[in-house]
């Protein structure tokens, strides 16, 4: 794909800068995914409008209606404050027959119900922590065969929101008086998963009938005395004061051989299973029994410069540019020679 393609890049309307509304700003005050994709879409050659979603519908249609896109980017990660919305985005698009990049409705409904995705994957005898899911509005009714120690997370949330190392409780009191703080503080269902040892590895994939499966990257835990924290908490994931207190990182997977293929073969399969597209991120335990154990799947993932996907991408000598390049070139082929639907 070298021809040049009229892109509108749609985003939460919080992340546009008042400053910046355009991404023009050669040295930002932050320099933010939306950055990224934007200035590396602009390098490649296209022309990038840029549109922000917040609350209306209709001025979210109106502009997409006006400009006729080539392709939307969509970077949307909630709608109306609510994350569980992002799927009704990607249906809109689908509504009027734009083409847009990264995973569409269905795939990011059944993600976004982490109870609901997880079901679906052992039914494809996909390796997942045991769970049971808590609706709001009534008393928590803790299955007796799970075992402790158990996580528990609001289920529609996203970035390990909500995760703390209060989330991982030992026994039916504290899982209870868990579980009722997600419901008061996220006004959403929780879910409480069987917490599994383990390494904690997050593999890039990219595609859409031929799948490229990146190097796993690791979040690597000082566990020094038994010590510091065991789960990828928000603070763990975001906090860099907390990471250096506790000599956070991640990085490159050291893995075996043998241990690679079944990883690619899983991940493959998770994409399918689970309707993703163009571009996904799959977070897994490896066990000490070496088992492959699935614990978030993450259509349309972060994909900043430096992000998880990104460092994998370029591991394999596929810069930041190539990378945001293959997203557009498999969404398009997804509509047929890359031309707008009539």
């Amino acid at each position: 794909m070298k021809r040049s393609l009229n892109i509108t890049v749609l985003m939460d309307a919080a992340c546009i800068p008042a400053e910046d509304p355009e991404f023009l700003l050669q040295d930002p005050k932050e320099v933010t995914t939306e950055y990224h994709v934007v200035g590396a879409l602009r390098r490649l050659g296209h022309a990038v409008s840029i549109l922000g979603v917040a609350h209306s519908v209709p001025d979210m249609l109106a502009p997409l209606v006006e400009k006729k896109p080539d392709l939307v980017f969509n970077l949307t990660e909630v709608f109306r404050e609510k994350r569980r919305f992002d799927s009704n985005i990607a249906a809109l698009l689908e509504l009027m027959e734009i083409p847009f990049t990264g995973t569409g409705s269905t795939g990011l409904m059944l993600c976004r119900d982490k109870g609901l995705s997880k079901q679906l994957l052992s039914l494809h005898r996909i390796r997942v922590p045991g769970f049971a899911s808590f609706p709001p509005g009534r008393p928590p009714a803790v299955p007796k065969l799970l075992r402790y120690p158990m996580v528990v997370k609001p289920a529609y949330a996203d970035g390990s929101e909500g995760i703390s190392n209060a989330s991982l409780v030992s026994g039916e009191e504290a899982l209870v008086e868990r579980v009722r703080m997600v419901h008061e503080r996220w006004q959403q269902p929780a879910i409480a998963e069987e917490y599994i040892e383990g390494r904690e590895l997050y593999v890039g994939v990219v595609g859409n009938r031929r799948l490229s499966v990146f190097p796993p990257r690791e979040l690597f835990l000082n566990q020094a005395e038994g010590q510091g924290p065991v789960l990828a908490t928000y603070r763990v994931k975001w906090d860099e004061q907390y990471q250096e207190k506790w000599h956070i990182r991640f990085g490159f997977a050291d893995l075996d051989e043998t241990v690679l293929p079944r990883i690619a073969r899983t991940c493959r399969n998770v994409f399918h299973i689970l309707q993703l597209r163009d571009y996904a991120r799959i977070d897994l335990r490896l066990t000490p029994e070496n088992r492959l154990v699935i614990l978030e799947v993450n259509p349309n993932p972060d994909i900043a410069y430096g992000e998880e996907v990104a460092e994998a991408a370029e591991k394999v000598g596929i810069s930041y540019e190539r990378l945001i390049a293959r997203i557009v070139r498999h969404a398009l082929r997804r509509y047929g020679n890359g031309a707008r639907r009539s």
